[in-house]
Formats: structure tokens, sequence, C-alpha cells
């Protein structure tokens, strides 16, 4: 737990909507590279979950149909592992059930997203790579029709 404290306090900014997203890049868990600032021109979605928070694990079968439902039109989607080292096989293990890519936060080349109060934390970025939306569990439940509806605004 000392860790991922360390890991939240690290990331002591918060990410501002209608600002540009912080940088972010690192080696994927199937073993491909993430880099978001290559992905300008598609609409990102960036989900920073642990294997210990009930209400990630919750939404990921959601946002993992999401994305291989919009994966083709263009919408890019990682999420972002907080876990300590010692959780690593369950990370592994968890990261086998969704279709998007998985980073481990520790592991980025780069990482300048800002700590979050609870998780999950979904971010929303325009094609213009551009912040238009951070989404804590303050707001509710990440729905797939609420998701929907705020990606659309990304493409406008």
């Amino acid at each position: 737990m000392r860790l991922i404290a360390l890991l939240l306090l690290a990331f002591s900014l918060a990410a501002s909507a209608d600002e540009p997203a912080p940088a972010f890049a690192g080696p994927t868990l199937a073993g491909g590279k993430f880099d978001l600032a290559g992905l300008k021109g598609h609409p990102v979605i960036v989900n920073f979950w642990a294997t210990w928070c009930v209400p990630c694990r919750a939404e990921m079968p959601m946002l993992s149909d999401y994305y291989k439902a919009h994966h083709g039109d263009g919408v890019e989607m990682v999420g972002i592992s907080v876990d300590s080292p010692s959780a690593m096989a369950n990370v592994k293990k968890i990261a086998e059930t969704v279709s998007y890519p998985i980073v481990v936060a520790r592991d980025a080349a780069q990482n300048a997203f800002p700590a979050a109060n609870a998780l999950p934390v979904t971010y929303l970025i325009d094609a213009k790579g551009v912040v238009r939306a951070r989404l804590t569990p303050e707001e509710g439940d990440l729905t797939a029709d609420k998701l929907s509806a705020l990606v659309a605004k990304l493409r406008s």
C-alpha cells in the first residue's frame, strides 16, 4: 500500500479539462508500445485502475466491450495499472480478460498524469490531444451510455 500511496503522490497535480493531455508512454503487457502523443487524430480513453479496486474491476468488462465495438471507428484506449510489483501476477491475469492495451504506471517511460484521490479515474482526450473530461467515482458509475455520449462530443 505504501508504494501505491507514493505512486498516487507522484501524480499530485490534477489534469484539467480543456488542457493538453499529459505525456504518457510505456510498454504494454502484451509487448507493444503505447504513446499517447502518437494518437492525435483519435479520441482516446485513458483509464487508471488497480487490482484491489472493486469499482475498477467492475467497469473493466464494459470498457473492454466498448473498445471492441468502437476501436474500428478510431477510438483508442489504454488501461494504466497503478498496482505494486507484488500484484503483477494479478495485473497480467486481468489484462488477459480485456481487449484494450494495459500499461503498468511504474514501467512508463513518461507519465505526467496526476494523482487520483480515488480510483478508477478515466480521462477522455479529443483528437487534438486535449483533455475534455476527467471522470472519477464522485460523478457516479461509468456506463456504456455515458461513455458513448462523452466520446461523441470528442469527435465534434
